[in-house]
């Protein structure tokens, strides 16, 4: 008798910020027990991830909440993996303190067009978002540095090291959205197309929060594969990040999660950026 085939691994996407490589450290070095669900990884920027999701070219990847509002007829939400929280929002950041409104029509710098950074950013004030420049993330600091563009909006470690860059903090969008809604700032989160079923949904989801708990408790074994990837190679750049973008939410959404996420798409809703859609099986 011939034996059945096994089952092709799931194309996983995700970035290679400390954040997600620490997440997914232990489900694709094998640390947890997948089963018969078998992983192919691929690392690539969260603008590349969110414009491959777009195309469908991946089973479970991580994205943008803005890219998110465009994909909930064919993807589903996993309530385990994302990036949400308080104080983890991106930043608008020049080389002179000034105020938000000076920056009106000038040339402002952001990390990608389906980015929920762009999205707080329109939200927040449209006439900022009138002459962007789209550039990958790393670039955005010296490019306000050097005079190529008046202002930036920084993420990831970015809010960490912009003083570096002689840069001042404009606005920070996350605390703007906190004082607007009192909920904690949905960024990033994992989605999974729902063609692949109900059962193996949960399953991915159940394994990512596994390989989150491993990553808590094994923190020594995640730091040579996540300094691997890592732009900013600092210890204490490193551990900040993780302890910034992992925390509660990323374990489980939660009722106060899903709300945010509510909220935000929600409002996008109604400034007209995305259409409201129906979430379908499986939310």
């Amino acid at each position: 008798m011939t034996a059945a085939p096994p089952n092709p691994a799931l194309t996983l996407g995700y970035s290679p910020c400390p954040n997600d490589t620490f997440i997914f450290y232990a489900l694709v070095h094998h640390r947890i027990d997948t089963g018969a669900i078998r992983f192919r990884e691929t690392l690539l920027d969260v603008e590349t991830l969110n414009q491959k999701a777009l195309k469908a070219e991946l089973d479970v990847t991580k994205v943008s909440f803005h890219a998110y509002g465009y994909l909930r007829d064919d993807y589903a939400l996993i309530p385990s993996g994302g990036a949400l929280g308080r104080g983890c929002g991106p930043l608008i950041v020049a080389r002179e303190k000034v105020d938000a409104a000076a920056l009106r029509g000038r040339k402002v710098a952001v990390p990608g067009g389906l980015t929920t950074a762009y999205l707080l950013l329109l939200l927040f004030d449209p006439l900022l978002a009138e002459n962007i420049v789209v550039m990958p993330f790393d670039r955005i600091m010296d490019s306000v540095r050097l005079g190529a563009v008046d202002a930036g909006l920084i993420i990831h470690e970015s809010r960490f090291t912009y003083p570096d860059y002689g840069l001042h903090e404009v606005e920070d969008l996350g605390k703007w959205w906190e004082a607007e809604t009192g909920l904690p700032l949905p960024l990033g989160c994992i989605l999974a197309k729902k063609s692949l079923g109900e059962e193996t949904i949960t399953a991915v989801g159940r394994l990512i929060r596994e390989s989150i708990e491993y990553a808590y408790s094994h923190r020594g074994e995640t730091g040579h594969y996540i300094r691997s990837h890592s732009r900013e190679l600092q210890d204490d750049v490193i551990a900040r990040h993780i302890g910034l973008y992992v925390n509660e939410y990323s374990l489980d959404l939660g009722s106060e999660g899903m709300a945010a996420v509510e909220a935000l798409l929600q409002r996008a809703e109604q400034r007209g950026i995305f259409r409201k859609a129906g979430h379908g099986a499986f939310r």
